[in-house]
């Protein structure tokens, strides 16, 4: 029995896309047959005791909530419940992990191969990237953000016994920007939790329009995600805009998510005329958003480039005729499933959308495929892949 210790430590209380993929990764490894640890903050403990048991809960201390706290502890502190637990591997989900742990990985090495499975034997460490346009898309990033991530990208690539990333595109841009041997990159797409994204009920719908304050027989196009650069949502306020004109029955647009850095967009959204409504929702309650995308005419997540592209599948999930482009990994997620802009630009944004807002068999169409392509990707697959992946390691 492979034994793993995930460092969930980094995740904040409202789950993203990469708190998601490390909560489903420690509740489904275990019934793949692995002893799962969890080194994880105080709110946490019992999301992660009801699934591990207390015992296999590690918290950080208190002082470590802060992200540079947290990152003090990762080197320092860390390291210390790896010599106590003594997991096979450690796996840092992340971009980050404890580098003290290499040097005596170092110093061990020789040891261990001739006694495998000694307390000589070090932790093997285990890295998730989830993607790389901090070097592809710096621009899209803030200044001090894209320095960090692309400087501990480039370390871990170094110095973890193996790297792990959602898609085939995020491996090409890590080897491209850190020639780091391909061989050493697992490639395990995320999954989708089909319990809770789904097609939504009539009476699902009806709930998160009222929770919009749309009338039940008013179209809208939504965005879910956060609001910045890299999303391009000013442009999409525009494309929206543009397939609006003339419209009698122009859809709202409802712009869903954590507000990011993104200044373009109160300025994209005060140039909006007369006429046309938009809603700026915030936080999504869980509850609500498979019905806020399964509820749209269109789910337009039109953005320069995602390392997997998790609100696409979500969506396509849900059943949402979902509006992207083909940069990076998009198409990898949405096949033909998907509709896609030439270009992430206004105007080609623009002509997609209203292709498809005047075209609703095709609609219907892609929240077919969408629904079927979706049902191929699940997190127990997720969980096994990198199963797999801890136990190549743990072999060498």
């Amino acid at each position: 029995m492979t034994t793993v210790l995930v460092d969930a430590t980094a995740l904040p209380a409202d789950r993203g896309g990469v708190g998601r993929y490390v909560d489903e990764l420690v509740t489904r490894l275990p019934g793949l047959g692995a002893q799962v640890h969890v080194t994880a903050q105080a709110r946490d403990r019992a999301r992660y005791a009801a699934v591990l048991g207390p015992e296999h809960v590690h918290l950080a201390p208190g002082w470590a909530s802060g992200t540079p706290a947290r990152l003090a502890w990762e080197q320092v502190g860390l390291p210390g419940v790896v010599r106590r637990l003594r997991p096979d591997v450690l796996h840092s989900p992340h971009y980050t992990m404890p580098l003290a742990m290499r040097l005596g990985a170092r110093l061990h090495r020789p040891l261990a191969r001739l006694v495998r499975g000694s307390a000589a034997t070090p932790t093997a460490q285990v890295v998730t990237l989830h993607d790389a346009t901090f070097f592809s898309l710096p621009e899209m990033h803030l200044a001090a953000k894209r320095r960090f991530f692309t400087t501990w990208t480039r370390v871990s690539a170094r110095e973890a016994d193996a790297l792990i990333v959602p898609s085939i595109a995020t491996r090409e841009e890590v080897v491209a920007h850190t020639g780091v041997d391909p061989a050493r990159i697992g490639v395990v797409p995320h999954g989708v939790d089909h319990d809770r994204f789904r097609p939504p009920t009539h009476a699902e719908v009806s709930a998160v329009r009222r929770w919009l304050d749309l009338p039940e027989d008013t179209p809208y196009v939504a965005f879910l995600g956060t609001l910045e650069p890299r999303k391009n949502v000013p442009a999409l306020v525009k494309a929206w805009v543009a397939s609006s004109r003339g419209r009698d029955d122009a859809p709202v647009l409802v712009l869903a998510g954590g507000r990011g850095w993104d200044d373009g967009i109160d300025a994209a959204l005060a140039a909006v005329p007369a006429g046309l409504r938009f809603v700026r929702t915030g936080f999504v309650p869980d509850g609500l958003v498979p019905a806020l995308l399964g509820g749209a005419e269109v789910v337009a997540y039109p953005a320069f480039g995602e390392g997997f592209g998790l609100p696409v599948l979500e969506a396509m999930a849900c059943g949402a005729a979902v509006l992207t482009t083909r940069r990076l990994s998009l198409p990898e997620v949405g096949g033909e499933a998907v509709a896609y802009a030439e270009t992430p630009d206004a105007v080609d944004v623009s002509a997609a959308l209203s292709a498809l807002l005047d075209d609703p068999e095709r609609r219907e169409l892609l929240s077919r495929k969408g629904i079927a392509r979706a049902a191929t990707y699940t997190w127990e697959a997720t969980a096994r892949g990198h199963l797999e992946i801890y136990e190549a390691v743990v072999s060498r």
